[in-house]
């Protein structure tokens, strides 16, 4: 009998959250930042997934380094070759399934850790709070990129799989905040004392009334986070510590054309463009997101404007 209220009151949650995630989703859906910025990551991420079939070229191919290196955007080479005679427009495409690769997967670990993690804290709350937060603010007191630098540069050549691992276990701190202060916030509301009164455990009631709950922030932050994670990838591949030649990224891609820049602009132009639309995608995205997620803060912003 007491299995079954509860689950009823589960079913009632969730109902209401299946109601509340439609309406958001028609707000996104009705939104033109969210309609542009969507289309555009999709663009990106078949471009990079295709990239063996729509890549003119071997991204690793030196074509003909006599004859062939620096060329100026033409016909035959869209985006021109590098010094080593290595067609760019086929490195931009291969560069991009390797940061988007990256960038979502990094951000997939560290949503999940900074979700579980700040949902403990915020449930249990107490000691097991207050140690858990004295810990994270231990780990937000080193910067995130010098911590990569350090640690890559410790460890040396390390391959695409342990970069991105490396990536997500940094960044979660901030999602943990966020989704402890939304378990906080909710821990005391009707629907969690009335499954605690019928004696639902914690899991159960984490699982299935206040973890679909605290969805929306890390949506968000998730979004905004993928597009720092193609600015971090991007710097750590330039300071020659992320992905290494000559396997093409972004990142790796303006290193090389560090050198040469001020003749041979086509170098850092295109794969420099890429990064700004993939991260303004992102961002636009997030933005959206926050909006359709919770309409109130628009319709402040609106009070206030």
């Amino acid at each position: 009998m007491i299995g079954a209220t509860v689950d009823r009151i589960a079913a009632g949650s969730t109902s209401v959250a299946a109601s509340a995630w439609r309406e958001a989703w028609r707000r996104l859906v009705r939104d033109p930042r969210a309609r542009v910025s969507i289309a555009g990551l999709v663009v990106l991420a078949l471009l990079g997934f295709l990239a063996p079939l729509l890549a003119p070229f071997d991204p690793r191919a030196q074509l003909d380094v006599a004859d062939a290196a620096r060329l100026a955007p033409s016909l035959a080479h869209p985006f021109g070759t590098d010094q080593f005679s290595r067609d760019v427009l086929s490195r931009v495409l291969h560069g991009a399934r390797t940061s988007l690769g990256i960038a979502l997967v990094a951000v997939a670990v560290s949503a999940t850790i900074g979700t579980l993690y700040g949902a403990v804290a915020g449930w249990c709350g107490g000691v097991v709070d207050a140690v858990m937060m004295r810990l994270l603010d231990g780990l937000l007191a080193v910067p995130r990129l010098l911590l990569l630098v350090g640690v890559l540069a410790v460890r040396g050549e390390v391959g695409i799989g342990m970069l991105t691992l490396l990536l997500g276990l940094t960044g979660w701190f901030g999602v943990s905040r966020l989704v402890r202060a939304e378990v906080l916030s909710m821990r005391e509301r009707d629907f969690v004392l009335a499954a605690r009164a019928l004696g639902a455990s914690g899991t159960r009631i984490l699982r299935a009334h206040l973890l679909p709950n605290v969805m929306a922030p890390v949506l968000v932050a998730a979004s905004l986070g993928a597009g720092h994670v193609v600015v971090l990838e991007a710097g750590l591949s330039y300071l020659g510590v992320g992905v290494r030649p000559p396997q093409p990224s972004w990142g790796n891609m303006l290193l090389d054309a560090s050198g040469s820049a001020g003749t041979l602009w086509w170098l850092a132009l295109f794969p420099g463009l890429a990064i700004v639309a993939t991260v303004l995608a992102f961002t636009t995205l997030g933005d959206a997101l926050r909006d359709a997620l919770d309409p109130r803060q628009t319709e402040a912003g609106r009070a206030i404007g």
